[in-house]
């Protein structure tokens, strides 16, 4: 399946990342990678939690608190917690979101923060960094397959192309249940999307994919229930950061399927680019720009099926830096 076949990706955001005025402040956190980027391949569903239970804006600021009653959110002038209502919404957005494909939440924020929000102790009014925003976490409650990110570690080259190459895998995924009214697909369905994934999970998780695949093989009933299971460990193994490592590992997979296509020159050459990779001389996108070049003089099917050389558009260029 090529990335033509995809209809328009949806991706969830905080409505301030895509320069709405709805912050606390009056103002907006506009992100240009998903503004002047991303936004040729998504179309994105922007959300505002606070402004979605009905605060103004401008507003009184939010802040975490933790109590006996767990963590709250608390609007600071009043003492008023609007945590029940946060968590509400997220229920609402939750039931018309089924077919987001990922979502980029604000860094910081007590509704949409994925990690390190300011935490405030109740009694002693002491902050750590340990919060989690209550909108996101019942958000990442709800979809556990569901890549999600915030704007501030998009800034990393490493997970900026961790994120979007997930989105582009669950938005197959989900283009593969769409066909089934019930969530169910047949073994052969399942073990080609499988397939099609293999380089990729090799080079973020190589024991999850020998698990995944003996799941596989074992499994005689693929129900909606399994398949959850199979696509909530597939997208937590893709999560793990490539190692150079493993990438190099991928990268000699591939040459091998060359091995009788290319003259001796050809092979020295490639094989250096690879080695200069896994010594950290050149970036990623050298051997991979001279493997995706044999594959067009040489084509193999089963590369051409692997969503590892092509995992998203070109054009969004993340393989540049890594």
């Amino acid at each position: 399946m090529s990335l033509s076949d995809n209809p328009m990706i949806k991706v969830g955001i905080s409505a301030c990342l895509l320069g709405d005025e709805v912050r606390y402040d009056g103002g907006h956190k506009r992100f240009g990678f998903c503004t002047d980027e991303l936004s040729r391949h998504v179309e994105f569903v922007k959300y505002c939690p606070e402004v979605g239970i009905g605060l103004s804006t401008p507003r009184d600021t939010i802040q975490l608190q933790q109590s006996s009653r767990g963590t709250r959110a608390v609007i600071n002038k009043t003492g008023i917690d609007v945590t029940d209502a946060l968590q509400s919404f997220a229920e609402r957005v939750g039931a018309v979101s089924g077919d987001l494909s990922g979502y980029i939440f604000c860094a910081k924020s007590p509704s949409c923060g994925m990690e390190r929000v300011k935490l405030y102790d109740s009694e002693t009014g002491h902050a750590k960094k340990a919060g989690i925003g209550i909108f996101a976490a019942r958000i990442k409650q709800r979809f556990p397959a569901l890549p999600t990110e915030e704007n501030g570690r998009l800034n990393d080259p490493l997970l900026r192309e961790n994120f979007i190459m997930r989105v582009f895998v669950y938005a197959e995924w989900q283009q593969l249940l769409a066909g089934s009214v019930s969530h169910d697909l047949n073994k052969a369905d399942l073990l080609a999307f499988h397939q099609r994934l293999k380089l990729l999970l090799l080079a973020h998780d190589q024991q999850a994919y020998r698990q995944l695949g003996r799941l596989l093989a074992e499994q005689q009933s693929t129900d909606a229930e399994f398949c959850q299971r199979y696509i909530e460990a597939t997208m937590a193994a893709l999560s793990q950061p490539a190692s150079r490592r493993n990438q190099t590992n991928v990268l000699q997979h591939i040459q091998g399927y060359f091995k009788h296509d290319l003259s001796a020159d050809e092979k020295q050459e490639l094989s250096q680019l690879i080695l200069d990779y896994h010594q950290g001389i050149e970036p990623l996108l050298a051997p991979l720009t001279l493997l995706q070049h044999f594959q067009r003089l040489y084509p193999k099917d089963y590369l051409q099926q692997q969503r590892y050389l092509q995992p998203y558009p070109k054009s969004l260029k993340l393989r540049y830096g890594l």
